[in-house]
């Protein structure tokens, strides 16, 4: 090899060589950026731990709305690490707590879980953790505004069902007051002044029964209940009115089952039951109580051939103070409160309760109930053998001492 080549190979190594320690001194200068950027970004010890141990859906975000830390329960409403944050409402609150350095609180509806999910009803509270870092915390309150809501409209319900028979009442007493003269116009008015006072006393029995479903945290007596000696009671209960209607209330299925809770609380669910099925059967026709068990469940089920009820009536029917026909409620006395008061009855007892339901082919309730076992009963002791041993110890000649042998 000569001189001129031996000068070119050691031009190429040195090109070699000098671009290798190029390349290498490029790759240092981006890794040290790039250092200096997630040292700017790192989420400050112990906040991600906090995070994972938290309820309420939160995470925290940099200044591309990126999700770097999220909880368990913030996965629902789309916030997944290393994801971008979907929501614009959300990017908003960031960016407006990192723009003004303070935390920024505002209730929202968010979505979570797939569109056809309503959107939940979430306070949304931002703080700025770093410069570049922010964080949000996602408190559900639906569920509590629900709750608030019922109870005003309960409220509000009362009130106007309340005023009712009361503005019935004190005109049917000022209209005796002006008939005092005439016997016969006294007598109606008195015999429509009772049932209006009758009605305004079962209203108001229901809404303190109610009451005490919705706010008692257990059941007053809790025992083995004979399913049949509930039947029974309901059906005694309900005797008048299905002879007043001109209804047959037949009663068929198992005997002998038993579930856990309060006689008198699903005596009265059951019997609610019957009542409206008795209010809403023609007259002549036939209301049916049956009773069964399937897989470890008692299902006792009340059936009617009336009017039935509309399917978009259905999911309302349990709601309180809702009817689903006003004008045969009114004539009936119905206070709107009697369904609602079986489905909170059911409900603490661990049950549920079922409609089926077709206009003009009628209606089916079914409250579904935990089977428990019989109690076991003692024998009652054989009376023979007791008489049989007072004649023996009668029959034994005295001791000497003056005592029986």
């Amino acid at each position: 090899m000569d001189t001129t080549q031996l000068a070119l190979l050691a031009l190429l190594a040195g090109i070699v060589i000098g671009g290798s320690v190029a390349a290498v001194i490029v790759i240092a200068l981006r890794a040290r950026d790039r250092a200096r950027v997630e040292t700017s970004l790192a989420i400050p010890e112990g906040v991600r731990e906090v995070l994972h141990g938290m309820d309420d859906a939160a995470v925290v975000v940099d200044a591309s709305f990126t999700v770097l830390a999220a909880s368990t329960a913030a996965g629902p409403f789309h916030l997944v690490e290393g994801r971008t944050m979907p929501d614009d409402q959300l990017r908003a609150m960031a960016r407006r707590a990192r723009s003004e350095s303070s935390p920024a609180t505002e209730t929202l509806r968010v979505q979570r879980g797939a569109p056809p999910a309503e959107p939940r009803l979430v306070v949304v509270r931002a703080t700025r953790i770093s410069p570049r870092l922010t964080l949000l915390v996602l408190r559900d309150i639906t569920e509590r505004e629900r709750v608030e809501q019922m109870r005003r409209d309960f409220v509000a319900n009362t009130s106007h069902e309340l005023k009712t028979p009361v503005g019935a009442v004190t005109l049917l007493a000022e209209a005796i007051e002006s008939a005092a003269d005439d016997p016969p116009q006294v007598r109606i008015f008195a015999s429509r002044l009772t049932a209006e006072a009758n009605r305004l006393a079962l209203l108001t029995s229901r809404i303190m029964n109610l009451s005490r479903l919705q706010s008692s945290d257990e059941l007053t007596e809790d025992r083995d209940v004979s399913i049949d000696e509930v039947v029974a009671a309901a059906l005694d209960a309900h005797a008048i009115q299905a002879d007043s209607a001109g209804v047959d209330v037949v009663r068929g299925g198992r005997r002998g089952l038993y579930v856990r809770g309060d006689v008198q609380v699903l005596s009265e669910a059951v019997g609610n039951l019957i009542a409206n099925a008795i209010a809403y059967s023609p007259q002549g026709s036939s209301v049916g109580v049956g009773v069964k068990s399937v897989d470890g469940v008692v299902e006792i089920a009340v059936t009617d051939r009336g009017i039935g009820i509309a399917e978009g009536d259905q999911d309302r029917v349990f709601e309180r103070f809702y009817r689903a026909d006003p004008a045969r409620a009114r004539r009936t006395g119905g206070s709107g409160l009697g369904l609602s008061i079986v489905k909170h009855a059911v409900q603490r007892h661990g049950g549920e309760v079922r409609l089926w339901s077709r206009p003009g082919r009628g209606s089916t309730f079914t409250i579904r109930l935990p089977e428990t076992a019989p109690p076991v009963r003692e024998p009652a002791p054989k009376r023979g053998r007791k008489k049989k041993r007072a004649q023996a110890e009668a029959s034994r000649p005295p001791s000497s001492n003056g005592e029986t042998a």
